[in-house]
């Protein structure tokens, strides 16, 4: 087997995880952070209210389509916002558990 291939073994391998969530905690601190409320980021998702604050409280996690919307949103606000991105750093979320909305 080529090296472009071993390569491309690993990128194969690295695209079929599940993308992390950060804490609970961090969800918060991001979209606090940046002004927003639970509401903004539940319409912005395509959610009710409700789903985003059991997000944030540990509760549940959000599922498809939902959870790639609202992780494509916490992670430009933790391009934006750094330190609060940083504020749970070693602890993830993984986005396989239950979830709702």
């Amino acid at each position: 087997m080529s090296d472009w291939d071993r390569s491309q073994q690993v990128d194969d391998l690295l695209n079929c995880l599940p993308e992390v969530l950060p804490p609970p905690r961090v969800r918060a601190q991001l979209r606090l952070a940046a002004g927003l409320t639970q509401q903004d980021v539940a319409d912005a998702v395509g959610v009710k209210r409700v789903a985003v604050t059991r997000w944030e409280l540990g509760q549940t996690n959000p599922r498809r389509p939902h959870r790639e919307n609202y992780l494509r949103l916490l992670k430009g606000l933790a391009d934006r916002f750094p330190e609060a991105a940083k504020a749970d750093e070693g602890s993830a979320t993984p986005s396989s558990e239950g979830g709702s909305g």
